[in-house]
């Protein structure tokens, strides 16, 4: 099945994390992100070393288009009469003023305009923003201090944040960072790419050590700014080759269901790798592809086409 579910005009997805079940939906879907609506239903647990552990899951619907606003019938034209003469009221006696008299209410402030960033139609609507990550990045609350900053600001402080996290982990590296623009989206995101020697620990087991760290980061500096920003961690482009390696391995296993006409499994893969399968095969003209199981176990099966 593509979804584990349907219910409310959605589908529902799931996931390691809350970022890979919108991931693996929005690939799925074939959407981008502003074309979504989404409800998250539950973030998922770690467990205890492994133990007890849940998937998050979300419910992704397309988001229906603006209606046009309806044109205002024209009015007529008013024709100016001259009014007729009323006569003057008579002043009437007004009541001595009273010592206690009530206070003179005071007029309530206007509110000022919604920020640009608070209304931004680029970013999926989470209708539950305490089960995300972003839930305290959207513009903040009321009482919390959006700090601007610019990117190369952001850029500055991003690695040296890393480089300080790194360093605690008994590493010596060096962090680029460079801002990039999405292939399948066209999100603006930073790209923080660590070097050095030996670093295959910050990769760890399918690259799971590499998404807490890049948990960690997104957390820390967006809970310093108080918004949203998209920053990926890398280690030594591990991220780049591992897309390489998936996209060819999809090719590969399409050719073979087109000419056997039998489907095939992949191996089990976090959200953000069996989106990756699933982009390679999107328009393929033989094949297509849907995911089915829970958690670490959910796979991508290519199948195909009548």
């Amino acid at each position: 099945m593509a979804a584990s579910g349907q219910d409310q005009g959605g589908q529902e997805f799931s996931g390691r994390t809350v970022d890979e079940a919108i991931a693996e939906g929005l690939a799925q879907l074939g959407i981008r992100s502003d074309q979504a609506e989404v409800e998250v239903l539950s973030r998922g647990s770690r467990g205890i070393f492994g133990l007890g552990s849940e998937p998050a899951r979300v419910r992704i619907s397309r988001r229906a288009p603006a209606a046009s606003p309806t044109p205002k019938p024209a009015q007529p034209p008013v024709q100016s009469q001259t009014p007729a003469p009323q006569p003057t009221p008579k002043p009437e006696p007004q009541a001595p003023a009273k010592p206690d008299s009530m206070p003179t209410s005071v007029a309530s402030p206007t509110p000022a305009p919604a920020s640009p960033a608070a209304t931004e139609a680029s970013r999926p609507r989470v209708s539950n923003l305490m089960d995300d990550e972003r839930e305290e990045y959207d513009g903040g609350t009321a009482t919390d201090q959006v700090e601007a900053v610019s990117d190369e600001e952001l850029s500055v402080m991003a690695v040296e944040l890393l480089t300080e996290l790194v360093r605690h982990m008994g590493f010596e590296a060096q962090v680029n960072a460079e801002w990039h623009e999405s292939d399948d989206n066209g999100e603006h995101y930073l790209l923080l790419d660590i070097h050095g020697h030996e670093l295959s620990p910050l990769i760890g087991r399918r690259g799971e050590t590499l998404a807490s760290i890049q948990y960690l980061v997104r957390l820390m500096i967006n809970q310093r700014i108080k918004r949203w920003k998209n920053i990926v961690v890398d280690v030594e482009q591990y991220k780049e080759r591992r897309v390489n390696q998936l996209t060819q391995l999809a090719k590969r296993m399409a050719e073979q269901v087109t000419e056997s006409g039998r489907a095939v499994s992949l191996e089990p893969m976090p959200a953000n790798e069996r989106r990756i399968v699933h982009l390679a095969l999107r328009d393929h003209p033989s094949v297509y592809t849907q995911s089915s199981g829970e958690g670490e176990r959910r796979k991508v099966h290519i199948v195909a086409r009548d």
